[in-house]
């Protein structure tokens, strides 16, 4: 399954509900877009969660970013990844121009 990472923002109003129940409840809506939760951190810095996810396609990635903004107003940035040696590869296949 392709890989996203999903880059979280804390609202003012996000802040006020952190709670471990909220947490279990991203980690169900995740699981009910069919993904497979493979970390979740809060950072410091530009961004206060950072996820890694596998969901078999686009379209559920951007099923459970919605999601998981509707219920904890936290603002998601969703991005597919590609692993070093595939961008390698694909790289390689480029020409000049």
């Amino acid at each position: 399954m392709p890989i996203f990472l999903m880059f979280g923002s804390y609202s003012s109003e996000a802040i006020k509900g952190i709670s471990s129940e909220r947490t279990e409840r991203a980690r169900e809506l995740i699981q009910e877009n069919e993904g497979k939760i493979v970390s979740m951190y809060a950072v410091m810095g530009e961004h206060d969660l950072v996820f890694t996810i596998d969901f078999p396609d686009a379209d559920k990635a951007m099923a459970a970013s919605v999601a998981l903004y509707k219920l904890t107003g936290i603002h998601f940035s969703t991005s597919p990844v590609v692993d070093v040696e595939q961008f390698d590869k694909l790289m390689g296949k480029v020409t000049d121009m």
